[in-house]
């Protein structure tokens, strides 16, 4: 029987060991968290998944509790390969591999069938996706579907699954090297309860994440101010999967210096806190403005739905003096909010008017965000009528970074205000695969024994990416390692 050995512990590791236990190999997870705080960054995530459709009735596969009512009073529209493959190129401006990007896309409805059909539980992300226009919900931005539980619920699940089927998990395993030799890997070195030993095994699977947790990896690669950037998920995707597989003569590739940053709450701790969970993030800028320490605006709130520019924000509040921002809505806007408004844990003012809002902006130039305030007002085409459903066109003219949907004049008290600062989720630097998710050496040929999935795989997302990608990534990567590994000695 084919041994696996799984490094990590979160969805693209648990897709990779129940794919491979699936064709008869026996598979071991090593996750370097410890229980409580397992699923590495899939635990932090709101558990959107991005995936194709052609209708309703390929959502019913994946959602089969969809009523009949919910359908009638909903407009889920298409989201169909193109459209997907069409947004991943847009976003990663055309960088995104080829080979790679369709197997992602043309993957992503069967692989999430899969994972329905292991236990995972998908319903409508009515809460984030959707407004309800006229008495109809409609849904936008091509998400519509996100796992029960989130993030946790996605753990939990796959956890479930893969205890069922005989997989053993093992838990505050750091693996720290790799076994290898001329014939390829075969096996690791893990280092857990302050013992070193090897673990043998035919097949590696890689799925321990990024570098963002690792404040000197992130400066070198990432550049000047990334060490004091929050990181959103867990402390422990720090490297160690790509370092490893870098050791043993794997290509670098992909978008090194860029990363999945968000607004993320300026006073969150430094790294992801699980009872909150991707709470700290503010996202619904898109409704509102968003000022710097001058007062002024930086970016145009109103680019793209939320969830094709949140991934690259995160580095443009970065770049801002003092490495923060504050987002500013008025009352007409203010039932738009999401529920990460409306938690404990936020840094918000409220105000009556913007000169008494612009006393409580801490950090801020009252002077320079009233003049801001009022060229913005000023400049606010009203004519065209505010639709949060579709991109709208309602704008500004005439300024130095113009809003090009969805804006309002700030006229109707009371005003709140929120600060955020950087939020690194992962980083898109990573190992070369290809589309079997094995890992390729520096002459392009597939290292014998070694695979990998999730987000220390390289080439697929560059600068930005659509909302919901990373988690069927991890899913649909994670599911063909999986089966490649088990295929290695079979």
């Amino acid at each position: 029987m084919t041994k696996v050995v799984v490094v990590g512990g979160g969805n693209a590791a648990l897709c990779a060991a129940l794919s491979a236990r699936e064709q008869g190999a026996e598979v071991v997870v090593l996750e370097r968290a410890d229980e409580k705080t397992a699923g590495g960054n899939t635990a932090f995530t709101a558990g959107a998944m991005r995936v194709a459709y052609d209708g309703v009735d390929d959502l019913r596969q994946l959602m089969p509790e969809l009523t009949d009512d919910e359908v009638a009073n909903t407009d889920f529209g298409t989201y169909s390969t193109s459209d997907f493959l069409d947004d991943l190129a847009r976003v990663t401006e055309y960088r995104t591999d080829p080979e790679l990007a369709e197997t992602l896309v043309d993957n992503s409805h069967q692989t999430l069938l899969w994972m329905k059909d292991k236990g995972v539980r998908f319903v409508p992300i009515y809460g984030r996706q959707a407004f309800k226009v006229n008495g109809r919900f409609k849904f936008w931005g091509g998400l519509t579907v996100e796992v029960s539980g989130g993030g946790p619920g996605l753990v939990d699940f796959l956890t479930r699954a893969a205890l069922a089927e005989g997989i053993t998990i093992e838990y505050g395993a750091r693996a720290m090297s790799l076994l290898h030799d001329d014939a390829g890997v075969q096996g690791v070195v893990v280092r857990q309860d302050g013992v070193t030993r090897e673990v043998p095994a035919d097949a590696v699977v890689l799925a321990c994440g990024g570098f963002q947790a690792n404040t000197e990896m992130r400066t070198r690669y990432l550049g000047p101010s990334w060490d004091l950037a929050k990181v959103r998920g867990t402390m422990y995707n720090t490297g160690d999967g790509i370092q490893m597989a870098l050791a043993v003569g794997a290509s670098p590739v992909g978008n090194w210096s860029g990363a999945h940053a968000v607004g993320w709450e300026l006073n969150a701790p430094e790294f992801g806190d699980l009872a909150v969970g991707d709470h700290f993030q503010k996202h619904s800028y898109p409704w509102g403005v968003m000022v710097n320490a001058r007062g002024e605006r930086f970016l145009d709130e109103g680019a793209d739905f939320r969830n094709y520019t949140y991934a690259k924000y995160g580095r443009e509040i970065l770049a801002q003096p003092g490495h923060f921002a504050w987002q500013i809505f008025d009352q007409k806007v203010s039932h738009l909010l999401r529920d990460e408004y409306r938690i404990k844990q936020v840094t918000k003012v409220r105000a009556n008017s913007l000169q008494e809002l612009a006393a409580k902006l801490e950090g801020v130039d009252a002077e320079g965000f009233l003049r801001e305030m009022d060229q913005y007002n000023a400049a606010v085409d009203s004519s065209v009528e505010f639709n949060p459903n579709i991109k709208d066109g309602r704008r500004t003219h005439g300024l130095p970074v113009d809003k090009t949907n969805w804006a309002n004049r700030l006229d109707e008290g009371p005003f709140e205000a929120y600060a955020v600062t950087c939020g690194v989720t992962f980083t898109f630097g990573g190992l070369r695969i290809n589309s079997s998710a094995q890992v390729l050496d520096t002459d392009m040929a597939p290292i014998p024994g070694l695979y990998a999935a999730g987000e220390l795989v390289g080439g697929i997302f560059y600068f930005n990416y659509p909302g919901g990608s990373g988690l069927t990534n991890g899913s649909v990567f994670g599911k063909i390692a999986g089966a490649s590994a088990a295929a290695e000695s079979a």
